[in-house]
């Protein structure tokens, strides 16, 4: 079973290939993401990693939460599922 991790207070600059080169020494990855505005296109300080095993993404968890990433201390989790929105 897969498990996504939510990676927070990302630095603007950050891209999706230095969230893989940060996780992947921890296990197989299956996608990350690197979530942007729609109009401006500007990263949004955060992301998602998706290891293809539970105990990999766990192990990232342990090791990452709180590491510095080009100057900001990155806050990583199990990603919660999203809230349906109210649309008006």
């Amino acid at each position: 079973m897969s498990k996504k991790l939510f990676v927070g207070n990302l630095e603007w600059g950050v891209v999706e290939d230095d969230l893989q080169q940060l996780f992947s020494p921890f296990g197989a990855i299956e996608e990350v993401v690197v979530i942007k505005d729609k109009f401006s296109g500007r990263s949004k300080g955060f992301g998602f990693v998706t290891f293809t095993n539970d105990e990999e993404g766990d192990k990232a968890v342990a090791e990452l939460n709180g590491k510095d990433l080009k100057g900001r201390e990155i806050t990583v989790n199990e990603a919660r599922p999203q809230k349906p929105r109210n649309e008006m």
